[in-house]
């Protein structure tokens, strides 16, 4: 199977991550058989940089999958692969990180991942499960002794680098201020229909890099839109391209110096999501993707309510 060359970028910890990454997670999750399989099979077409979380589900059918490429020699050796997982909300407190990231590690069967993010700038009381949130279960969240505990797991050698994730301007600054080691991610909802340009700009001064997650408008999830892969926009520059909308949306992205986090379990499309690196989108394209309407996905309204820290969106999202 012919496998396509992805391009690395350095983040600021020295580390490499190939510029596209393949995400594990969906809801309904799949049966680990298909996980595995999918997985299996976008390390076969050249996928090296995988996104899992402890809240995914997905950690150990990956951990099999990077121990089979291994096996059958499609992989010669681990650091091939760059693993992001996620501290959950329930282990976002001072004396937890460590063992949440020291479990996700014993569920991938890894000695270290490459990336560790705060999943939300959101703790939630441990022991609870599902999206529906009650009075107390939404705490006031520990930003500078969580980052502590953060930081502490890369000096360990668990995680080759840490970052954040749904993080914007604000809660970034603040983490900033007590920081000794700087983010090197800050994974977010980003598309041509959500371009987050200033939270861009802020990551740009900060040398914290940008990874996207929801690249195509999470169509088929249960919060997600066809708001990017129907845009009218993208497909007049998709047809003068000659190339796909989705191909356009995700090249968009890479040309805003930003990770696609792409996510499908269908071969042929998996393949296509990695053809977007031998071509470029004019100026022209680029400057009409500025007229596309603006609109955020995922709202996170479970995270807002009365009686917990985000009474508001702008609480949660600054």
């Amino acid at each position: 199977m012919e496998q396509i060359i992805v391009p690395n970028v350095v983040l600021n910890s020295g580390h490499k991550i190939p510029n596209i990454g393949y995400g594990t997670g969906t809801v309904p999750l799949p049966p680990y058989e298909e996980l595995f399989s999918a997985f299996t099979e976008a390390i076969q077409v050249g996928y090296r940089h995988f996104d899992t979380a402890a809240y995914y589900g997905s950690e150990e059918a990956l951990g099999h999958a990077i121990a089979h490429a291994l096996e059958q020699g499609v992989i010669k050796s681990r650091s091939e692969i760059f693993v992001t997982t996620k501290l959950w909300c329930t282990d976002a407190n001072p004396g937890l990180v460590i063992p949440a990231l020291k479990k996700s590690l014993e569920t991938l069967g890894l000695d270290y991942v490459d990336l560790y993010l705060i999943h939300f700038p959101v703790r939630l009381r441990q022991g609870i499960k599902g999206i529906q949130y009650h009075k107390g279960d939404i705490l006031p969240f520990d930003m500078k002794g969580t980052w502590e505990d953060m930081e502490q797991c890369s000096e360990l050698g668990l995680t080759k680098s840490i970052g954040v994730s749904n993080f914007g301007v604000r809660k970034l600054s603040e983490l900033l201020q007590d920081a000794t080691i700087t983010p090197a991610v800050n994974q977010v909802e980003l598309n041509a229909s959500w371009q987050q340009g200033d939270l861009r700009k802020f990551c740009k001064e900060k040398g914290i890099h940008v990874c996207a997650w929801s690249p195509l408008g999470a169509n088929g999830a249960v919060w997600g839109s066809r708001a990017v892969i129907d845009n009218p926009i993208l497909k007049d520059i998709a047809i003068s391209t000659g190339k796909s909308v989705a191909k356009v949306a995700l090249r968009w992205i890479i040309q805003q110096g930003v990770t696609p986090i792409v996510k499908s379990f269908n071969k042929e499309r998996m393949k296509e999501n990695l053809q977007i690196f031998d071509f470029e989108l004019s100026e022209d394209d680029v400057e009409k993707t500025k007229q596309i309407p603006q609109h955020r996905a995922f709202r996170g309204e479970r995270f807002i309510t009365d009686h917990g820290p985000f009474k508001t969106m702008e609480d949660l999202w600054d």
